[in-house]
């Protein structure tokens, strides 16, 4: 596989494994509702260790990544600010913020993409993905770097996103879209079995046989390609015969089709002479294939998703943030890549765009997703938590709420159906009507958007939920425990051992602190003696034991049991003898021990 070389690869290209673990230090008062590590969450640090400090409870658990990377125009004012141990990246250090003239700006924004994307593939789930939005800066570049991290067999595909609308005259070509890359962990044939549900169908349901089951909406029944058994005549009720389009074979063998019609799924347009068509009801429809152009009259754009943040913030008189991502962008993502359970991460979250997308998808399927939010800046509290906190409670607004109900093209085929696009009109005002002001219907660019309105006078209303905002605490640095330099709780350096042994993220309901029990894989558990006290840790009791080995082992002795503690009193060949399957691995070496391979 081609590989992208970059200066200061050889010194960054493991450097997440020497990044040390931190602990999540919550903040009440900052976050809403009782401090929750397993629910949604806003981290202010350092994005790089904030991952890390991730990796314990979260790895193999994130089913969704949006990120919004710095663009590297040479105008953003970014730094790069990565501990990395190599005199020439030190150098980087001296010369930040990255400006336009840095003829290493593009090597410094892969060397700082690089551990970040290696931290990130760890955390997804094996059925998760990740979505990054670029402009033709980096593009490129970050296309490379992903296939070396994910396999370049892992790319789905790159979406382009109609960013704005208005035209930039002073640019060279006037820039209208923005790159979404998108990757899966598994390969994307499996991701495509995996993924939630496609897009809605753009044809609406509607019942105009009356049919007892409610309404539907119906799909052509041919397939691309040929198949000898799927090409046969097909009869109509009024005695048309049909033979499959040219090119194409029929949906389905003609038994099954015989079956489709015997369960009363067949449709037959045009007064019963046209050319059958499925029924397909809203529970059971499959939706449409996303394609690769998203346009602003869809998922919006980077002005609309201003004006909806300066709404949020309208007692500021400004926000210095360029172009926030649209939340209908993310609500997009959310719709193809998730399940209403899902955990959603962005590690640069900037204007908290996808939490807010998080909760606006909640509430409109009823959907229970969490979001880990990850913010380096000092606004990390007074702009991307204030404004989760604003739409989860509501906030001071004067004006008119709009809320698109629906979008239709109108198509050859939409016309022909007209009096069901009027009744499904009818139908979203009688359903919907009292939950707005008035509901308005516009004509524009071939479309029919019907938007619901609603004045509102002093506060809009919240989406509910809440959140635990949190900073990092100081690395576990294991070869200072005996020392007394540091001492980490028992759940911080709990979690950071058991991963670093399994590779697995440490469930916390599996701790037993009492009985120095951390969890368990399919192949060992994990134990850790420990105290908080400097004085127990020197002390016997802290010791590995025969009786404490027989103790562990007498849980299940047909699994390894990977013991850490500061001292040992029995000898690995008196285990062995003894048939325990114990290992002991001192802690102060702990780091240097275990495989990170396993």
């Amino acid at each position: 596989m081609t590989e992208l070389n970059f200066k200061g690869k050889e010194f960054v290209y493991n450097h997440h494994l020497a990044v040390p673990f931190r602990p999540l230090v919550p903040h009440p008062k900052k976050g809403i509702g009782p401090v929750a590590l397993d629910g949604n969450l806003i981290i202010h640090g350092d994005n790089l260790h904030a991952l890390k400090a991730l990796l314990p409870l979260y790895a193999g658990k994130v089913d969704c990544i949006f990120i919004d990377p710095p663009y590297n125009t040479g105008n953003e004012g970014w730094a790069y600010n990565d501990n990395v141990n190599s005199p020439m990246i030190k150098e980087w250090l001296n010369s930040n913020p990255v400006g336009i003239e840095d003829g290493l700006r593009h090597d410094k924004w892969c060397a700082m993409m690089w551990p970040r994307l290696r931290l990130l593939y760890e955390l997804l789930s094996d059925h998760g993905s990740l979505w990054m939005t670029l402009d033709d800066n980096e593009v490129h570049r970050a296309r490379c770097l992903l296939d070396e991290v994910f396999g370049a067999d892992s790319c789905v595909g790159q979406i382009a996103w109609q960013k704005r609308t208005s035209r930039e005259n002073r640019a060279t070509l006037s820039p209208s879209i923005d790159h979404l890359l998108v990757y899966s962990k598994p390969l994307p044939d499996t991701w495509k079995r995996r993924r939630n549900f496609l897009l809605p169908t753009e044809d609406g349901y509607s019942n105009p046989d009356n049919d007892p089951r409610g309404k539907w909406a119906s799909i052509p029944f041919s397939a691309q390609g040929f198949r000898e058994n799927q090409v046969y005549s097909i009869t109509t009720p009024t005695g048309v015969k049909h033979r499959p389009p040219k090119g194409r074979c029929w949906g389905a063998t003609e038994p099954e089709f015989e079956k489709l019609k015997a369960d009363g799924l067949v449709y037959w347009p045009k007064g019963g002479n046209g050319k059958p068509r499925i029924k397909q009801f809203p529970e059971t429809a499959q939706g449409l294939v996303p394609l690769t152009l998203w346009p602003s009259s869809e998922v919006g754009d980077t002005e609309e998703s201003k004006k909806e943040l300066m709404a949020i913030f309208s007692d500021r008189d400004s926000i210095e943030f360029h172009a926030p991502k649209p939340p209908a962008l993310i609500q997009r993502v959310l719709q193809i890549a998730t399940k209403s359970d899902s955990l959603v991460l962005d590690s640069f979250a900037g204007t908290a765009s996808t939490a807010h997308a998080v909760l606006k998808q909640n509430r409109t399927d009823g959907g229970h997703r969490r979001f880990i939010l990850v913010e380096m800046e000092d606004y990390a509290d007074q702009l991307t938590a204030e404004r989760v906190r604003r739409v989860i409670k509501g906030y001071k607004f004067k004006g008119t709420q709009k809320t698109e109900l629906l979008r239709q093209n109108l198509n050859w085929s939409a016309l022909t159906k007209a009096a069901d696009l009027v009744h499904r009109v009818e139908g979203i005002e009688n359903l919907e009507g009292h939950s707005y002001d008035r509901i308005t219907k516009q004509l524009k660019d071939g479309e029919l958007i019907v938007t619901g309105e609603k004045v509102i006078a002093e506060r809009a209303e919240g989406l509910g939920d809440a959140f635990t905002f949190c900073t990092l605490g100081q690395p576990v640095e294991l070869e200072k425990l005996l020392s007394g330099e540091a001492l980490p709780s028992y759940a911080a350096i709990g979690a950071a051992l058991f991963h670093m042994a399994t590779n697995r993220a440490l469930d916390p309901k599996t701790v037993r602190q009492k009985d120095f029990y951390l969890g368990e894989t399919e192949s060992q558990h994990v134990w850790l003696i420990y105290k908080l006290d400097l004085e127990w840790l020197k002390s016997p009791a802290a010791a590995l034991t025969l009786d404490k080995a027989k103790t562990f082992a007498a849980l299940d002795l047909k699994k390894r049991h990977l013991v850490f503690a500061p001292a040992r009193f029995v000898s690995q060949k008196m285990l062995a003898e003894e048939n325990l399957p114990v290992e002991f691995v001192p802690l102060p070496f702990a780091l240097y021990r275990i495989d990170r391979g396993q």
